[in-house]
Formats: C-alpha cells, structure tokens, sequence
C-alpha cells in the first residue's frame, strides 16, 4: 500500500486521477458551440446626439447584415475657444468579426480629431462612396484603415481593422439624421 502513496508512482497515480474527474467533467458539462458578441443599443445616444449636439449627426441606415454594435459612447470636451465639442464614437463587429468604428464630432482643428481617430496623418488616397469622396488612410503597423469625410460643421470617420469592402459599405450606409428640438 505505501507503493502508491510514495514517490514518483504515487505522484503519478494522483495525476492520472486528477486529469480522468477533468475529462469526466468536460463531458458532462454543456458546451455551447455558438459564438457571442454582446450587442448594445445606441438609439439612446443617437436620439441624445440629435438632440444635443450642434451639427447634423450621422449614423448607419440600415446596419449592415451580419453586423452587431458593440459600443456607443458620446462624450462632451471643452475646446481652448471656450466651445464644447461633442463626440460620438460607434464601434461594430462586422459580418467578418472584425472591427469598424464611426466617429464624428465637432471638434476643432478638425485635421487633429481625423489623426487622432485614423492614428495616422498620412493620406494614401480618396474613394468615391455614394457620389462622395473620402480621404483615405492607411496605418501598416496597427493595420487600421480609415475612410474620412470633412464637412462645415463635422468630421466623421469610419476606421478599423475591416477591409476597405466592409469600410466602405459602413460609409455608404450613413445617413444625415434631422435634428430633434424639444
């Protein structure tokens, strides 16, 4: 009997036992086979943007098929003019799970809020999406893409680690949303 509880026999009878209740419990256990991307809903903050902030917000109509919002955050930030420029950033898991984003604000030099959302100032060229051109930007390291678009009293970006297929798509599926007055 002090054959299995001495020595390297007895550590690895131990170990056997031990590794034969793991199996038997991952057999037993369920398993669920499905992914799962936790979605939120951003109607809130798109109906507080309209609300709120000082330019014609834009936003997906329709989302794409397959997509699934994975963020919405709206955030305020005073500019050194004494202004509160607001910002609107809406993350994705595209059909492809991967990752875009549309950003848009206010904020002013608008040069600065397009680098900072695209992490890169480099223009590697434009595209033509729904009769509109786009800047476009690439940056290798981080392999980010990033479609811009200045207008008079906004910038918005569509970036992330998607194609420029899906990127495009996201862009082209933006749509002007009419202020709300309460």
């Amino acid at each position: 009997m002090r054959r299995f509880t001495e020595g390297f026999y007895g550590y690895a009878f131990a170990m056997l036992v031990c590794l034969a209740g793991v199996g038997a419990f991952l057999l037993v256990a369920p398993q669920s086979r499905t992914e799962h991307i936790p979605s939120v809903n951003f109607s809130i903050d798109l109906a507080n943007m309209r609300r709120e902030a000082a330019y014609q917000v834009w936003s997906p109509e329709p989302v794409q098929p397959g997509w699934v919002p994975t963020s919405s955050r709206r955030t305020e930030a005073k500019t050194p003019d004494g202004k509160t420029a607001v910002t609107w950033k809406l993350g994705f898991a595209t059909a492809k799970r991967l990752h875009a984003m549309l950003a848009q604000s206010d904020e002013r030099p608008a040069a600065e809020f397009a680098n900072r959302m695209a992490n890169s100032s480099t223009v590697v060229g434009s595209v033509q999406i729904n009769g509109v051109t786009w800047e476009k930007r690439f940056r290798e390291d981080k392999n980010q893409r990033s479609l811009i678009r200045f207008l008079p009293d906004t910038t918005v970006v569509v970036t992330g680690s998607a194609p420029w297929e899906e990127l495009s798509a996201l862009a082209g599926s933006l749509k002007q949303q009419p202020r709300i007055t309460s």
